[in-house]
């Protein structure tokens, strides 16, 4: 089988696939820039060992909140931890794995057409030397981003800039991962927030993030940045040893899976990428793990990676942040000190009951929501043009 794609989800199905069989798979990854993407990061939580391991370049093992009143709220995800990977450490890992196995290879050429076949797809590539060639196999798995988004109701973007900087003195507490800090200027139309991930006491990835409509230009970033590091957290001194920005559809459009007879989406094209959050490797390794079961059950097929309850809560919620029926910052923090920790996890997961979900709902802002469930089914659908997705949240 052949994969197009060497992202996040491209290789995390490349892993799976080869990890208990002798299955033949091919990955096609683009040579190098500018057609390959810059470094990017990716977190998620899990509970025990990482199958990447050897590439994690951070954990942490409890999770802070700041709302907009200043207040903090620190909580444990026991027995989940928040985890970092750098693609490059992830890509370096994977790719030895699959040298490893006498069934794998990782193809150097940019992709084109993906076609039916009479027995399964063929790829049409070119080679970093000009040359064609023509990849046939069973089936093709196609993570490349979208060039347009399918129709949606609802269409914002989690988009963001962030700092690698290192502090003149000790600033962070690498045991505590700020996920939201809404101690930063709101927009006027969706929210915003600051992002802190310690990497040692004198070193964190700081990122500037809002929902909206439309990223802003990188100068705005960076004054937001600027404004958040030294007016927000007071770090002092510190310098910026690298920087990294991207964007990250979040919409209740339907991405199909399927567009051929033996020809997928996965990833973010494929729907991998939680509306309501942006988080998108958890999914894309469940999703990995789904269709190899699938496979080798005999069924070709790649399963959806978030259940419909899931996906109709998303959409209700971001249409009542779309119309501003609900405060951002106050329904995230709400959120995090009204529920256990380790239940929220599973419900952005996902992984909750329908018991459970019902008492998420009611410590929600009910009227707002409940107007917005009641209007969502008769609003049209609009396009909206598709973003490079950077999967960095997920």
């Amino acid at each position: 089988m052949v994969i197009v794609g060497g992202g996040a989800s491209g290789l995390c199905l490349a892993q799976q696939l080869t990890a208990t069989t002798t299955r033949s798979v091919t990955v096609v990854e683009p040579p190098d820039w500018p057609a390959r993407p810059p470094e990017r990061t990716w977190c998620f939580w899990e509970e025990g060992p990482s199958a990447y391991e050897g590439a994690i370049s951070a954990t942490w093992s409890r999770l802070r909140v700041h709302g907009a009143d200043g207040s903090g709220l620190t909580v444990d995800p026991a027995p989940q931890r928040y985890r970092m990977l750098r693609s490059t450490q992830f890509e370096q890992l994977v790719h030895a794995r699959l040298a490893a196995h006498p069934g794998a290879r990782v193809l150097r050429a940019t992709a084109g057409a993906v076609q039916d076949t009479a027995d399964g797809a063929a790829v049409g590539c070119v080679a970093p030397d000009g040359r064609t060639l023509t990849l046939r196999a069973r089936h093709v798995f196609d993570s490349r981003p979208l060039h347009a988004l399918p129709p949606a109701r609802t269409s914002l973007v989690q988009h963001f800039r962030g700092w690698f900087v290192r502090t003149a003195t000790e600033r962070f507490d690498p045991t505590v991962a700020d996920l939201m800090d809404f101690r930063v200027p709101q927009p006027r139309h969706g929210l915003a927030f600051g992002y802190v991930l310690p990497l040692a006491p004198d070193r964190a990835l700081i990122e500037y993030t809002e929902f909206s409509r439309v990223p802003l230009a990188t100068t705005a970033y960076e004054a937001a940045l600027g404004h958040y590091c030294r007016e927000v957290l007071r770090l002092g001194a510190f310098t910026v040893e690298a920087a990294e920005q991207g964007a990250i559809p979040m919409t209740d459009a339907r991405f199909p899976r399927r567009i051929g007879s033996a020809v997928f989406r996965i990833g973010t094209a494929g729907g991998a990428t939680r509306p309501a959050t942006g988080y998108t490797f958890a999914a894309a390794q469940r999703q990995s793990r789904a269709i190899a079961a699938a496979l080798d059950a005999g069924r070709p097929l790649v399963p959806p990676p978030h259940g419909r309850r899931a996906m109709a809560l998303d959409a209700v919620l971001l249409r009542a942040l779309d119309t501003g029926r609900i405060d951002g910052p106050a329904f995230f923090t709400g959120l995090f000190s009204r529920i256990p920790t380790e239940r929220l996890l599973r419900f952005l997961d996902g992984a909750t009951t329908l018991r459970e979900e019902w008492g998420i709902g009611l410590r929600t802002p009910i009227g707002p929501m409940l107007r917005t469930a009641v209007e969502l089914p008769f609003l049209p659908r609009h396009f909206s043009p598709a973003l490079r997705s950077a999967e960095s949240a997920s």
